[in-house]
């Protein structure tokens, strides 16, 4: 990042190449919406791009790009309370059928149907147990297990003390617990 200060653009390329799955990967799961995440993503890097004559290293550029996801993250969520939008089914994409995408996941599951099923479905109850976590719980979750931040490195991202993350995970775990213990042997 203080190459992207000093005006490398290539740099900054470096920064989007590395960070952006992950970005998207954290939006996905916390809207549930694979476009909804790219745009969050892509706002994401150009806050970073608009605020990097003023960027100064005091924790890692992973904890300063995720508290910035994690605050338009929490904007995002709260404008989408206030609009009621409306989601249209697979099987309802319009005159021409499934979407290209679509088409293609229905020809990559038919490989092996009984797995993909059972992958698919565990998947949707981990993210609907997910879901049912509150916001905060949701990211300290997704930080903490797809992105490895350490409590000291999720407490800055989130404005808390590593204590009150600590707490917010516990909470969290054991409410995941709760809602999952039936499909754990």
């Amino acid at each position: 990042m203080l190459r992207v200060k000093a005006g490398d653009d290539e740099a900054f390329s470096k920064l989007v190449t590395g960070y952006q799955d992950r970005l998207i990967g954290l939006f996905y799961h916390l809207m549930r919406d694979r476009s909804a995440a790219e745009d969050l993503a892509q706002e994401t890097f150009l806050r970073i791009y608009r605020a990097r004559n003023g960027y100064e290293p005091r924790a890692k550029f992973s904890t300063w790009l995720f508290h910035i996801a994690h605050n338009l993250s929490s904007n995002k969520r709260r404008d989408k309370g206030r609009r009621k939008e409306v989601k249209l089914n697979p099987s309802e994409s319009g005159p021409l059928g499934n979407r290209p995408e679509e088409q293609i996941l229905k020809e990559k599951s038919a490989l092996m149907p009984t797995r993909q099923a059972a992958k698919s479905e565990l998947q949707m109850i981990v993210q609907e147990a997910l879901s049912e976590l509150n916001e905060r719980q949701q990211m300290a979750v997704l930080l903490n297990k797809f992105e490895g931040m350490s409590y000291a490195d999720i407490a800055e991202t989130m404005e808390m003390t590593p204590a009150a993350v600590k707490s917010l995970l516990s909470r969290a775990r054991e409410t995941l617990r709760e809602k999952l213990e039936s499909y754990v042997k």
